[in-house]
């Protein structure tokens, strides 16, 4: 008798220790990865700037909207939010540099704001809605962390909280602060 209480104490002292290292992936797990695929439209988006693909202008034909916006050298600045879209974007659907990659996005849509927001919130009268909820969604990620379906799941920063968001939005307001400060002197 004494044997078996033993065996079933070990047995589900292993249950409880395997259940606690795989749990089950969860709505939360499932929830997050959804909400950061919002990523990849922004990837495309720089995808967009960088390469023309998707319907995109290409860099050259970006690059002189970007200089009638007052960035100078149009290409130059052009190329960084483009690189920014597409690097922050796919990080932020692979959960991968979850902080690094909301840092991209929310810098890049911090100047993007910038440029809309003289018309205001809504979109369709060329506000600033879509760059806002990219922005928004970018800093939740950072706090909540990618969750348990992402390529950061094994590191520190891969699972979120005050630091993380700090760093990603510390990070992205000194890009963005850089790049408006450069507004309009050439380079």
């Amino acid at each position: 008798m004494k044997l078996t209480a033993e065996r079933l104490r070990a047995s589900a002292h292993h249950a409880v220790r395997t259940s606690a290292h795989a749990p089950p992936v969860s709505a939360a797990d499932v929830g997050l990865l959804v909400l950061r695929l919002a990523g990849l439209l922004l990837a495309g988006h720089g995808a967009q700037k960088l390469f023309g693909l998707f319907g995109g202008a290409g860099l050259s034909a970006t690059g002189k909207g970007f200089e009638a916006l007052g960035y100078r050298p149009g290409v130059l600045f052009a190329a960084l939010g483009g690189a920014s879209e597409l690097g922050g974007g796919l990080g932020l659907a692979l959960g991968l540099f979850t902080p690094l990659a909301a840092a991209a996005v929310i810098g890049v849509m911090i100047n993007a704001m910038s440029v809309s927001s003289g018309s205001g919130l809504w979109a369709d009268k060329g506000g600033m809605e879509y760059p806002l909820c990219l922005a928004l969604i970018a800093i939740a990620v950072s706090a909540l962390g990618p969750g348990r379906l992402s390529l950061d799941r094994p590191f520190r920063w891969g699972h979120g909280g005050w630091w993380s968001m700090a760093t990603a939005l510390g990070l992205g307001g000194i890009g963005a602060a850089i790049v408006l400060s450069l507004q309009g002197v050439t380079l």
